[in-house]
């Protein structure tokens, strides 16, 4: 960073605001000059109407003129004039979420060096919970969905719906990390690390807690044990053989993560097994239907395999790559931006294969 610093003359928080600041100005200028190509035909088609589509429990949702209509009926939104919304993602929003991502995670290693932390795997270990988090907060909003609860409604239930979930996470870690910073350096604890998982932990047990509760008191939310046990049996094959094969065959893919690249592995794992029982084996287990493909790339395999196996196979190569291209010399010279990478790549798994494992356990 120093040497950005010498090369711009400027700071790299400055340079960062300003480039996000111009992003800003370019499309909200963009969505009042031409708000029919800007904001409804990109902002609002790929990203916040797909969230106001599922806020809603509709097939899709389609922006005539300045208003918003929900269809509920897979017909009527394949008959609508674009812009047509429908939850989950395609190929443009994931491509947006992959630069916010990239972005804010440049801007985070700007605010972990202000606060003097993350240059260890402290920060990394103690992120894990909050990734848990996500997914179980996800599925709360889906059980309140199931059940048809006016009070958790739309707009609040926004607040757990992608993207803005991704929003209400930082928000909540942040203040969880000042708070455990505030122990530490007041000394009532002996570091932030161990403050910063109970909080996580306590709070992934409370949301689980909480399904749980639902599960025992509507009928509209069931808890199905087999479908747990199947989804971490075979996520742990998955992620147990993929480390085994490459500390045998290949040591030097995991030299520069070490516990973090097998954590890496356990995340995508998760993600890929709770494809592969999710889409394929629920009815199989009780539960009375199969869940739906979120992603363009999980359609894409359940299309051209006819089977979601093969995205665990492919969830499994992509993680061993990951956690190859992370080779010690980067590690050493960007120590906190390497832990940041590390918890957005294990997010990306383990948070939608949390989610995707606590839909199916709880039937929603």
């Amino acid at each position: 960073m120093s040497s950005l610093r010498e090369w711009t003359g400027r700071s790299p928080e400055r340079l960062w605001a300003g480039a996000v600041g111009a992003l800003l100005v370019a499309l909200v200028g963009g969505s009042v000059l031409a708000p029919e190509t800007v904001y409804d035909g990109f902002i609002w088609h790929y990203f916040w109407g797909p969230v106001q589509a599922d806020a809603h429990n509709a097939v899709c949702a389609i922006r005539p003129g300045s208003t918003v209509e929900y269809l509920y009926s897979t017909s009527a939104c394949r008959e609508a004039a674009e812009p047509v919304a429908y939850p989950g993602y395609t190929v443009v929003s994931e491509v947006g979420y992959i630069v916010a991502l990239l972005i804010t995670i440049t801007g985070v290693v700007l605010l972990l060096e202000r606060l003097g932390i993350g240059e260890d795997r402290g920060l990394f270990w103690a992120m894990v919970p909050f990734m848990l988090l996500g997914g179980a907060l996800r599925t709360v909003e889906d059980a309140h969905n199931a059940m048809g609860d006016s009070w958790f409604d739309y707009p609040l239930n926004t607040l757990l719906i992608s993207p803005i979930i991704y929003l209400t996470l930082f928000v909540i870690a942040l203040a969880c990390i000042l708070l455990s910073l505030w122990l530490a350096r007041r000394g009532y604890v002996d570091d932030y690390v161990r403050p910063l998982t109970a909080m996580g932990g306590g709070a992934v047990l409370l949301s689980v807690g909480y399904l749980a509760f639902l599960a025992a008191t509507d009928p509209q939310v069931q808890f199905y044990p087999l479908v747990l046990i199947a989804t971490v049996g075979l996520s742990a094959v998955a992620a147990v053989g993929t480390w085994y094969a490459i500390e045998t065959f290949a040591p030097s893919v995991n030299e520069g993560t070490g516990l973090a690249g097998g954590m890496v592995l356990v995340a995508h794992a998760v993600d890929g097994a709770a494809n592969v029982i999710g889409l394929d084996y629920l009815m199989a287990l009780g539960v009375p239907y199969n869940l739906n493909p979120k992603h363009p790339a999980n359609q894409f395999i359940v299309d051209l395999f006819g089977a979601a196996w093969p995205f665990l196979v492919v969830k499994m190569a992509a993680a061993t790559f990951l956690i190859w291209v992370f080779e010690p010399e980067l590690v050493e010279e960007t120590p906190r931006y390497t832990t940041l990478l590390l918890t957005a790549v294990s997010a990306v798994g383990l948070g939608p294969g949390s989610r995707d494992l606590l839909r199916a356990v709880f039937g929603v």
